[in-house]
């Protein structure tokens, strides 16, 4: 056993070294905690068939011109935002398991408050709620992940988020075919309801327990998460070793191992977001109406299941291929969508985990937020042409960035991981 935790900590991953986990339990974690990212999804697909329905709507009070439509579009990358500073709270000091049952209470409300809506204004406070929802999901949903998987399955996990969010999207403008506003808010609602349901029957991770001094509740964490037949003292020493009890002051940020990774994933999101697909997701029916296609609501269902399929092969793939050959070759959902989440909730030491997480996300969302507010300006001074021409321009420094900067992460542990900056 000494042998083989040597090779672990050198780096090389060890064939075999989880011989006879049993995933069933894991895969169930997960799929509670990928719940959130449905609701999420929902969120962002919820403005495209809702805006021009609401662009004619029969009550004044309620109908959107096109600065307020883009407004209603976009505000929830600023709820967004603020979730994501509010997560990176909570998730260090409540846990990941409670964080997300947390989160589907401004889930829920911000839909209630949706339904109900008398005016604009209250079509925004909706939006804004669900939007803080979001941003605290696409914060705690990839830690929780990571956290609890092991290295053979986490990056088919990990891109298991993307899949949930673009699986919302699509479901969004599927039902937003039939559904009118209010029913398909109605609708939005469900699955942060059945996540709190199923989060509350799914452990704590190992890691965070541990860090609380909760050994014992960490061991039955694994034991819940691997099955009965692995060494859970081994993978548990093995954590304990990275664990470091103390809190995080802002003074160790001049340490490279915290300042490095935080930098990576911090460009990560903001490369991610300058490719566009925000601005595209949220105004996908405007846009193919704009572009004169006579059935906008299929044209848009059309780019949201390529989204689905692409995604879903690069979770099957992900643990094969690596993270950065994905960057470098593919389209969003094959790499850019799901992959910077991933290597988001992989690469941080533990103990600041959750500030260095919170910075990305608000990063995500603010130049979401930036993007989708400013694509119609930006189509007006550019033209649609320019505007693309310039999304891609920063595609192609995406590619740059990853090929000097962001490291493989394929077959490590996160102790490994973090052994790794701490070295460089």
């Amino acid at each position: 056993m000494a042998a083989e935790e040597s090779r672990w900590l050198l780096g090389r991953p060890v064939p075999g070294a989880y011989p006879r986990v049993q995933n069933k339990k894991l895969y169930l974690a997960t799929f509670a905690a990928v719940l959130g990212p449905l609701s999420f999804g929902f969120v962002l697909g919820y403005s495209s068939p809702v805006i021009p329905e609401l662009s004619k709507a029969d009550d004044p009070r309620l109908r959107l011109d096109g600065n307020q439509a883009s407004w209603f579009g976009s505000v929830v990358t600023l709820g967004a935002a603020a979730g994501g500073i509010l997560g990176g709270y909570l998730v260090d000091k409540v846990g990941r398991k409670l964080s997300l049952m947390l989160c589907s209470i401004p889930y829920v409300s911000g839909y209630i408050v949706i339904i109900s809506a008398q005016n604009i204004w209250m079509l925004y406070f909706g939006r804004i709620l669900t939007g803080l929802a979001s941003g605290i999901t696409s914060l705690v949903v990839p830690v929780y992940i990571s956290e609890v998987s092991h290295p053979k399955v986490r990056g088919m996990l990990g891109s298991c988020v993307q899949l949930m969010v673009v699986t919302g999207i699509l479901g969004a403008y599927i039902a937003g075919i039939t559904l009118k506003w209010r029913w398909l808010a109605v609708l939005c609602s469900f699955p942060s309801c059945i996540m709190l349901l199923f989060m509350s029957f799914m452990p704590e991770t190992p890691r965070f327990l541990l860090n609380q001094n909760k050994r014992s509740e960490a061991i039955a964490s694994l034991r819940f998460l691997r099955g009965p037949h692995v060494d859970h003292e081994w993978e548990c020493r093995q954590i304990e070793a990275n664990v470091e009890e103390e809190g995080l002051s802002f003074s160790e940020f001049k340490n490279p191992s915290i300042y490095r990774p935080l930098l990576i994933g911090v460009a990560l999101m903001f490369f991610q977001q300058v490719t566009g697909i925000n601005a595209v997701m949220f105004y996908a029916e405007t846009i193919f109406e704009d572009a004169n296609f006579k059935d906008s609501r299929m044209a848009s269902v059309v780019v949201g299941s390529i989204q689905v399929c692409f995604t879903a092969v690069a979770a099957l793939i992900i643990d094969k291929t690596g993270r950065k050959v994905l960057l470098y070759i593919s389209g969003f959902a094959l790499g850019w969508g799901p992959i910077p989440w991933l290597v988001m909730s992989e690469i941080f030491p533990l103990k600041a985990r959750g500030i260095s997480s919170g910075a990305c996300v608000l990063t995500n969302w603010v130049m979401a937020f930036l993007v989708t507010k400013e694509f119609h300006d930006l189509v007006n001074f550019l033209t649609s042409c320019g505007t693309f021409w310039l999304f891609s321009a920063f595609c192609c420094m995406n590619v740059i960035f990853t090929a000097f900067y962001v490291p493989e992460t394929k077959g490590r542990t996160l102790e490994q991981i973090e052994a790794y900056f701490r070295r460089s």
